[in-house]
């Protein structure tokens, strides 16, 4: 994790569950005359939810913090990056990644207002935005499966090697470079609690199978996120609701 927060109780605690989740905090910065990033998060009867981003410390991020961590990153399979730091940060940390030869994921979060540097889709692997962040950047407002597979084409032709658009309930669409494919990928039918952080636990699952799993296929790849995700919305909370390795079915962690 390469982060900042401020020097306050929301920070301490931060750092204090990403130790409990043996989560490297080598590179998680404390900064004085910040607060602590936060998001506010009301949820609905019917599980959907609504939230208000107060990015604190998380704007000062810098290129030269990822520089810092380059001994960390050289390491690594995998980089994900998103927009809750500024732009030019994540950037910097995806074309070090793909310098090193490591696959990258952009998740374009939240939804930039304004126009996105092209070289996002040179140097992510993997582009995936839900359906609102999918027309800021590509223009096609995605309301079903169609648009959003054809969201998913133009992230490609822009550059990515895989784009993807999570729908919600309804999965996610991809278009490959590769393969030339554009495959609607549905997620299990659940009654949600609260749906908060789905997005997170399907990239974040992603990146776990294409660290651990590289060899398989895309789209099982993105069925297992799916189903991961789905899990993770029959529970309260964010992190809280996410699944440990042990309490997932052995067909979503084995090869």
């Amino acid at each position: 994790m390469v982060s900042r927060v401020g020097e306050d109780s929301h920070g301490e605690q931060y750092i204090e569950n990403f130790k409990t989740l043996k989560v490297n905090t080598d590179h998680v910065i404390k900064t004085k005359n910040e607060t602590t990033g936060v998001a506010p998060i009301t949820v609905a009867d019917d599980g959907s939810n609504c939230l208000v981003i107060v990015p604190g410390a998380n704007m000062i991020l810098s290129s030269d913090d990822v520089e810092q961590a380059y001994n960390c990153i050289k390491n690594c399979k995998v980089l994900l990056c998103q927009l809750e730091v500024q732009p030019s940060t994540s950037l910097h940390a995806l074309k070090l990644a793909k310098s090193l030869g490591i696959t990258t994921i952009f998740t374009p979060a939240p939804a930039p207002v304004a126009k996105l540097d092209e070289k996002f889709f040179e140097y992510a692997d993997v582009i995936c935005p839900n359906e609102t962040e999918a027309e800021a950047l590509t223009g096609i407002a995605v309301t079903d499966t169609e648009s959003g597979k054809k969201a998913a084409q133009v992230l490609v032709k822009k550059g990515c090697q895989i784009g993807i658009v999570t729908l919600g309930q309804n999965g996610c669409v991809f278009a490959e470079k590769s393969t030339n494919k554009v495959v609607h990928v549905p997620a299990p039918a659940v009654k949600p609690v609260d749906t908060t952080g789905a997005g997170d636990a399907f990239t974040g699952a992603l990146a776990f199978y294409l660290a651990r799993f590289p060899e398989l296929p895309t789209e099982e790849k993105l069925q297992r996120s799916c189903q991961v995700a789905s899990f993770s919305v029959c529970r309260n909370g964010t992190q809280t609701s996410y699944p440990f390795h042990h309490e997932l079915p052995k067909k979503l962690t084995s090869a």
